[in-house]
């Protein structure tokens, strides 16, 4: 006897999509697996925000990079770039107006670090599109012309800077009111460190109600699973392609910034030197998944500060045994999305 499957109404239940809560879990227990093993509750306290700090700023940096690989399959190694950039686009903002840096007035801080960083996310978004339309558009679908393109694009970009901005380090002040820390008992909470989490969260959940609420994210995450079916349906994906290269460019350009005034000294190298991090990043947490970005970026710089204070021997290596570990025991990553 066949069986005649119910047909599908418009009040039929759907199936509950079933949410993976395991990667989830991983960064506060190891949090707490870290608490006895550091001993001190006050110098545990520094180091998981520290880490937590140094985790949002690299994952804005990973962010646009994951979403570029995702939807785009484009190996860029040239991301590196568009951090050094955004961070040197900041001074010129951040040292003529001096004053508005060095001056105890909150407003006047949080303005010119803002015109900063608005005037990074402009000039590397815009970088961003020229780099898409000279260097990437001729080698879409070429993995290996792709890595040795965009490693010369970097290279180039890094001279460059050479040029413009010269090939000293410029120090970059952090704003006076940005200095100190908040002292909660005995541990001690850095107040940059504290704005860091802060404008990383902000990040990451703009990122994912964009994603998951409008239809632009829609588009951008039905182009992750298949592009030719969006192309069917009338939409153009070459736009998207575009639209989202500016954007992850952007993105890089915050993450220089940030990054730039936690180092308070910028060279051309900056960016060169986040790109194997930002790598990893991205390899941890699933090729094209935001959310497995941001879950491998807190990850990668918890066990980095971790063992930082622990083993520093071992910390030189902590992020390569990290990518190791979680590839043995997810070999896609935490949260895959693109399946190749």
């Amino acid at each position: 006897m066949t069986t005649i499957p119910h047909p599908v109404t418009q009040d039929s239940p759907l199936a509950k999509v079933r949410v993976d809560v395991v990667p989830l879990l991983l960064v506060p227990m190891l949090a707490l697996l870290m608490l006895p093993l550091v001993g001190s509750f006050p110098t545990w306290v520094t180091l998981t925000v520290a880490g937590l700090a140094m985790g949002m700023m690299v994952f804005m940096m990973a962010s646009g990079l994951t979403l570029i690989f995702g939807l785009m399959d484009v190996l860029n190694f040239g991301h590196g770039a568009f951090v050094s950039v955004g961070a040197f686009t900041a001074t010129l903002v951040l040292l003529p107006m001096k004053g508005w840096v060095e001056t105890e007035s909150v407003w006047m801080n949080l303005s010119v670090v803002g015109m900063a960083i608005l005037l990074a996310m402009l000039v590397t978004g815009l970088l961003g599109w020229a780099f898409e339309r000279i260097i990437i558009r001729p080698v879409y679908g070429l993995h290996l012309k792709q890595i040795l393109i965009t490693m010369g694009g970097m290279i180039v970009a890094e001279q460059l800077i050479h040029v413009i901005w010269g090939a000293e380090q410029i120090p970059l002040q952090l704003p006076s009111t940005f200095r100190g820390a908040f002292i909660i008992g005995d541990a001690a909470l850095e107040k940059y460190r504290l704005i860091a989490v802060g404008v990383g969260l902000t990040v990451f959940v703009t990122m994912f109600l964009v994603l998951n609420r409008t239809k632009v994210g829609l588009l951008i995450r039905a182009g992750v699973e298949n592009g030719e079916m969006v192309e069917a349906l009338g939409y153009r994906i070459r736009r998207l392609f575009v639209g989202v290269f500016m954007a992850g460019s952007a993105l890089a350009g915050l993450g220089g910034v940030l990054w730039g005034m936690y180092k308070e000294t910028l060279t051309a190298a900056i960016g060169g030197e986040m790109t194997v991090l930002v790598f990893i990043v991205i390899i941890i947490g699933g090729l094209g998944s935001v959310g497995g970005c941001f879950i491998g970026a807190m990850l990668v710089a918890l066990v980095a500060n971790y063992a930082g204070f622990l083993a520093p021997k071992v910390a030189l290596v902590s992020d390569i045994l990290l990518m190791v570990t979680v590839l043995l025991w997810r070999p896609q990553g935490l949260y895959p999305v693109a399946k190749r």
